[in-house]
């Protein structure tokens, strides 16, 4: 199975088509996390500026108008999934103690530590409100199963203490934990009103394009200039995290190779040299292009789950997703 070709995509290519649509789920978000509360407003607003694209709404959407949409209730839906995402960034930040996202202070770095656990226990508690007040079980299942597989992806990575015995198969758990099974549930939900079959089809499309999502993300950690991501490059290593292309290439590394990894996973805070030479070795040892290929195979599955679906432009659209992901930038 090959991925196939596809031009440059950029997310407002994909967007264009649903820009009223999302203007509402933005709305609905808002409508969603507003409190009489003055530090809650205060954290909300910094939240707001500092929240990403709305990815996952754009396939909410289009996934609905694939099958059979627009409905009513996607914008709520997609509101809802983006919340769960916000908050899960926020608990990101604090446990992982960044100070920067998307070129914007954290909420950690910003207010507190404390605020930033309490404001994503707020999200999530208000995605959850909201899904109750509309009533939809079958939502209710995608959203707490969503949920609660990104939260044991969290545990699953503190849980891995010796970073350089991390396997490819505990890789590929983790990812689809913690980046896409909310991918998937978007695609999922989105779907609700649609044929079952093509509900698990979409779910499916989520999974694999979620997947290739985060390797994606990793890839950029190691290629990409802090100015383009907003956030510092190499911060995944500076972190001690170990993600695909790092496994697969150390058991490709010379023993002087190894022996530099192993320095920089026993440094509290590695300087940008030793970072750069862990790269270069990475890249060297074939592990960017393996990753790059691994992607690649995954958008191709994701192009195979759509194509049970009936032909429409936003089928389409979302085909085109696949390559605003293996192209993007930030």
């Amino acid at each position: 199975m090959t991925m196939p070709q596809l031009g440059p995509v950029t997310l407002a290519d994909l967007q264009a088509p649903i820009l009223p649509r999302l203007a509402r789920v933005d709305d609905e978000m808002r409508r969603m996390i507003e409190e009489d509360f003055p530090l809650i407003t205060e954290v909300n607003q910094h939240l707001l500026r500092m929240r990403g694209k709305m990815f996952r709404p754009t396939l909410a959407l289009l996934a609905d108008e694939a099958t059979g949409g627009p409905t009513p209730r996607a914008a709520t839906f997609a509101a809802i999934l983006e919340l769960i995402h916000l908050a899960t960034l926020v608990h990101d930040d604090s446990v992982d103690h960044s100070t920067l996202r998307r070129g914007m202070p954290t909420i950690n770095a910003a207010f507190s530590h404390q605020i930033s656990v309490i404001m994503g226990d707020f999200l999530y508690s208000r995605a959850v409100v909201e899904a109750v007040r509309l009533e939809d079980l079958d939502a209710l299942r995608i959203i707490g199963r969503v949920t609660n597989e990104m939260t044991v992806g969290e545990m699953r990575q503190l849980l891995a203490h010796e970073p350089l015995e991390f396997t490819e198969e505990q890789y590929d758990l983790l990812i689809r934990a913690k980046t896409a099974s909310l991918i998937s549930g978007a695609c999922e939900v989105g779907a609700l009103a649609g044929d079952p079959a093509h509900r698990a089809a979409l779910a499916r499309f989520g999974e694999r394009l979620g997947m290739a999502f985060q390797i994606t993300d990793d890839l950029l950690d190691y290629t990409a200039d802090a100015r383009v991501t907003g956030k510092p490059s190499g911060l995944d290593l500076r972190e001690h995290k170990v993600t695909l292309p790092l496994i697969h290439a150390l058991p490709r590394f010379t023993s002087s190779q190894r022996l530099t990894v192993e320095a920089l996973m026993q440094t509290a805070e590695p300087d940008e040299g030793m970072i750069a030479e862990v790269v270069a070795a990475v890249g060297e040892a074939g592990g960017l292009d393996y990753a790059r290929d691994r992607a690649s195979q995954l958008m191709a599955e994701a192009d195979e789950a759509l194509q049970g679906l009936p032909a429409s432009v936003a089928r389409e659209t979302l085909r085109a997703s696949l390559g605003y992901v293996l192209e993007r930038r930030r």
